[in-house]
């Protein structure tokens, strides 16, 4: 209690005896001691304003510390964009046949099966065919007129030449000649229409022994990897009885979504995962980019091709294709600056005075061990590329006490 204070209350002591009765005052007198006291305590302890609280996202480092944390400015490098689609292996459509019968018949005999390894021209069916029998003897028919006209020829270019018959006559006879010719030649080809090979039709001519037996026969090298036959079962040209494919080399196809179409074009380096062989992965180009969006599912077809001499890749495996657009500069940060904080990316600015800022930023997807700084720093600014983690559980610890 100040002098000033106790001369007053001196003074306020003798006003107030002067004005009430001893009894009175005598009452009153603690309680006025203890309000002076109380005030004049007030006045003397009272807080000051209070300090400006130290910004949590601010770390010093000290001592051992420091000697970890090393720091580097924020560079621009050339990344290219990865674009990643689900796939699938799928047959090269120009490595595959739909082989059926060249005419109408019933299977007799099935030689291929499913898997099997064929060659071109290797049998893979039988079945009879009453057609192939009507278009024999059709040709045998024909055969035979050709060469009765042909004798009928050398006959009357005999006469022709004693005079007997006329030049008419032996115009004539050339001309059924001609006819008949004509008629064997067609009927030979429809018996190669049938799939006759002319070593067959030869035999038929010399023989004249007709065989309605008619082969279905493999059109390239491959694997058999569908059969739609079976014994017993009558069949025409339209119908597709095996498929065979030649798998030493095969497609990866995905479905591009319409928004990012045109991060994609024709020769850029993609990466194939497939997951059945531990998401190894396998280079390649893109040899097609569709011309047309699938209105249904607003995407577009792109495949590359894929060598699978080992046989390794099956159609109709699951894969993710990875497409690399062309490389552009793009400001980057090195994984060992990320810091991971409440589901956010993170990295430390350097300030002055051996502190360090806990900034927030955007980042792009990993891109050989650097992300793509979309927004939150800029090109130059010094960040921790080091010791980041320690570092942060520095500002965890503080900022908990």
């Amino acid at each position: 209690m100040t002098l000033h204070h106790t001369q007053l209350l001196t003074t306020d002591k003798s006003m107030t005896a002067n004005r009430l009765p001893h009894k009175t005052f005598s009452r009153l007198l603690p309680l006025m001691l203890i309000a002076a006291l109380v005030s004049g305590c007030n006045k003397k302890d009272a807080a000051p304003e209070d300090a400006v609280k130290p910004d949590p996202m601010i770390v010093k480092a000290e001592g051992p510390l420091l000697e970890r944390i090393k720091t580097a400015p924020a560079t621009t490098s050339a990344v290219s964009d990865i674009l990643r689609v689900a796939g699938r292996i799928d047959f090269d459509e120009q490595r595959i046949a739909r082989i059926g019968s060249s005419v109408n018949g019933r299977v007799t005999d099935i030689y291929a099966t499913l898997g099997k390894d064929v060659q071109k021209g290797e049998v893979l069916a039988r079945l009879h065919s009453n057609e192939l029998s009507s278009a024999q003897l059709a040709y045998l028919k024909a055969r035979s007129q050709m060469e009765l006209h042909r004798r009928n020829v050398e006959r009357a270019q005999s006469l022709f030449a004693t005079d007997v018959i006329s030049n008419a006559e032996l115009q004539r006879r050339n001309n059924e000649f001609d006819i008949a010719s004509a008629e064997t030649r067609a009927a030979s080809d429809q018996l190669r229409v049938l799939g006759l090979p002319q070593s067959s039709i030869d035999h038929l001519s010399s023989t004249g022994a007709i065989d309605s037996v008619a082969p279905v026969i493999s059109s390239i090298k491959g694997v058999v990897v569908e059969r739609k036959v079976a014994a017993g079962q009558v069949v025409q040209p339209a119908d597709s009885l095996f498929v065979v494919a030649e798998l030493s080399r095969v497609w990866a196809v995905a479905q591009v979504p319409e928004q990012q179409v045109s991060q994609v074009k024709e020769g850029q380096t993609v990466r194939i995962e497939v997951p059945a062989l531990n998401n190894e992965k396998l280079l390649g180009k893109l040899i097609f980019v569709g011309q047309t969006i699938n209105p249904e599912t607003r995407t577009v077809l792109v495949r590359t091709e894929l060598d699978n001499t080992a046989g390794r890749l099956k159609p109709a495996m699951l894969a993710s294709m990875l497409i690399e657009s062309a490389p552009i500069d793009r400001l980057v940060v090195p994984l060992s600056a990320v810091v991971r904080e409440d589901d956010t990316d993170h990295v430390f600015v350097a300030l002055s005075d051996n502190q360090f800022r806990l900034t927030r930023v955007k980042l792009g997807p990993e891109s050989n061990g650097h992300r793509v700084v979309i927004d939150g720093i800029k090109a130059g600014d010094q960040i921790v590329v080091d010791g980041s983690f320690h570092l942060n559980n520095e500002r965890n610890r503080k900022e908990a006490e």
